[in-house]
């Protein structure tokens, strides 16, 4: 039977710097498949990604080995026979979860593998140290031994049992054929003890069954669980949106209410001037009658300006006129008065003759 994909997920590929041991080298510019392998041939698990013909990720998954998250959507791990640490890159906490959670499972299992091929070592070499200093005995004292299966699924305390027993089967045997009766009527006993063992075997049997059932039903509701824990982180996420609006609102609401005290002040104080608005209208009726008034008297004073326009008008006029009778009469008067001058020569000349 060979390798068989359990668990198959997508994310970027990095590998540490061998030179830095710090820095993130990537394996390859785009997400690549990310697939856990089974191989039932030899019972262990494998890590593998591969980018067309050229092989990313080849890490045998062992007990020792830890998958560390280092935020919300990478997590590493470190592989000793590689020796080298991978990183992966997904797309969402979500794909990081299930992959960290397979690789968990997947540790589990490969421990239980390599305690069960332990245990299975272990009894083999008990056996085998037993089968050397065995005597023949009866087809009932084998079935007290048990096969190599049974062992390795019985319960610790009736292997115990057990191998007290076959302890005691030993010694009755090697007390030889003096104590024989002794030795049938124990190894009676024991054989109604096996008996009574293989019932408590086969019940703790169902009881393994009963609890596998009960396991794989707590996987399951514990899946569910961690469903429910990603709607619920979803709603939380939506909740704390609604609260960060909320607080806007609130800001908001703060504000408008600051604007309609302004308003409501503003608006105390255009009833107070409304209160004013009878005593400015009294005071723009007498306003309007003293304009009213203003006018006419300013009509009055426009027709006299008129009337003084054109009584300036006529004086100018018979001011011309003057002017120019004065003119010619300064004129005249000229003329006289060289006249008399000429005339006073005249008689003062008449009068020095004389």
């Amino acid at each position: 039977m060979g390798e068989q994909p359990i668990f198959t997920s997508r994310a970027h590929v990095f590998q540490i710097d061998p030179a830095t041991k710090k820095n993130w080298v990537p394996a390859g510019k785009q997400a690549l498949s990310i697939s856990y392998f089974y191989d039932g041939t030899r019972n262990s698990y494998r890590i593998i990604s591969v980018d067309g013909a050229k092989v990313i990720i080849n890490s045998t998954v062992t007990p020792n080995m830890t998958f560390t998250k280092t935020s919300q959507k990478f997590g590493q791990w470190a592989d000793s026979r590689a020796n080298t640490v991978f990183g992966l890159g997904f797309s969402s906490e979500q794909h990081l979860t299930k992959f960290a959670e397979k690789f968990q499972e997947v540790k589990e299992a490969a421990k239980l593998a390599r305690d069960r091929s332990q245990e299975k070592t272990e009894t083999s070499s008990n056996h085998s140290r037993e089968s050397s200093h065995e005597i023949p005995t009866s087809p009932q004292a084998s079935s007290v031994n048990g096969t190599d299966d049974e062992k390795a699924t019985r319960p610790a305390a009736i292997e115990t049992l057990l191998k007290n027993d076959n302890d005691r089967i030993k010694l009755v045997s090697a007390q030889g054929s003096t104590a024989t009766n002794k030795w049938e009527q124990e190894l009676q006993s024991l054989g109604e003890n096996n008996a009574r063992l293989s019932i408590a075997l086969q019940e703790s049997t169902n009881n393994v069954e009963h609890w596998k059932k009960q396991l794989l039903e707590c996987k399951e509701e514990g899946d569910r669980l961690r469903q429910k824990i990603v709607e619920l982180e979803g709603q939380c996420a939506d909740f704390t949106e609604e609260k960060e609006r909320n607080t806007r609102l609130s800001r908001i609401v703060k504000e408008l209410e600051a604007d309609i005290n302004e308003k409501e002040q503003e608006l105390e104080r255009l009833r107070e001037d409304v209160q004013l608005i009878p005593q400015l209208m009294e005071q723009c009726e007498d306003l309007q009658k003293r304009l009213q008034a203003a006018e006419n008297t300013n009509k009055e004073l426009e027709n006299k300006t008129k009337s003084l326009k054109s009584n300036i008008e006529e004086s100018r006029h018979k001011q011309g006129n003057l002017k120019k009778e004065l003119t010619s009469f300064l004129e005249v008067l000229d003329g006289k008065i060289d006249e008399l001058h000429g005339f006073r020569q005249g008689l003062a000349k008449l009068g020095m003759d004389n």
